[in-house]
């Protein structure tokens, strides 16, 4: 029917407008989250320092270039599982000491293995260190394996590992606590450990000790993108 194509005609020309001005917005918050935000940097308060988390995924690491745009600290990707060794730990361990930064150790923890297991391969891959930053673990479901055991089971898992790594290092360990894993394994209220936050639109609401505030930032030294956070004071020895 004529009468109706052009009434469909007509409103599609209504909509133009609206499109193109959604379009052009997202533009804009494309151009903003990859050019501008990348390289923006919240001014410090007293005590806080920048630093960065790296594995093999951000491949070979130039520390001298790190640490020459402000950053202070690194924590290093060390572990996974009961067998998984981040190949590139060993560098960048001695390459962020060797320039002068304040390292610390992570260990990805999978649901798919026993916390004694996990542990005991982490304190092999990153025996104690006095000087270093306290070791930290990463709690995520993203990236994790398929099982989902009951919260109980998690908890008690998770203890174990922490209770060997923390008598190992003699401090209390860093928790990095996705909001997946909160969702399902509720962790931030329940050990009174200090954590490292993300928050990507400003300071953490909950008391943090580590707080990342990019996933995507720009570093000099790094080629691509790298998490880049804030530390308090709260996770050396």
């Amino acid at each position: 029917m004529r009468v109706g194509a052009g009434t469909g005609t007509g409103t599609g020309r209504g909509w133009r407008p609206a499109a193109l001005v959604v379009a052009g917005v997202l533009a804009l918050a494309v151009a903003w989250g990859t050019l501008w935000v990348p390289g923006d940097r919240p001014a410090l308060r007293a005590g806080e320092l920048y630093g960065i988390d790296v594995s093999n995924h951000q491949g070979p690491v130039d520390w001298a270039e790190v640490a020459g745009d402000g950053i202070s600290f690194a924590y290093v990707k060390a572990s996974e599982g009961g067998d998984f060794t981040d190949q590139r730990f060993q560098e960048n361990w001695a390459g962020a000491a060797g320039a002068g930064l304040r390292r610390g150790a992570y260990h990805f923890f999978t649901l798919c293995r026993a916390g004694s297991e996990q542990a005991e391969h982490f304190l092999r891959t990153a025996p104690p260190e006095a000087a270093a930053l306290a070791p930290a673990v990463d709690l995520e479901l993203s990236g994790n394996c398929s099982s989902r055991p009951s919260r109980e089971a998690v908890h008690a898992e998770l203890d174990e590992f922490l209770r060997r790594v923390e008598q190992a290092w003699d401090r209390p360990a860093v928790l990095y606590v996705g909001d997946d894993w909160e969702g399902t394994y509720p962790q931030r209220e329940r050990s009174g450990r200090p954590l490292w936050l993300v928050s990507f639109l400003g300071r953490p609401d909950h008391d943090w000790s580590v707080w990342q505030l990019h996933g995507f930032a720009h570093v000099a030294g790094v080629d691509g993108r790298v998490d880049l956070d804030v530390s308090r004071a709260a996770p050396a020895a």
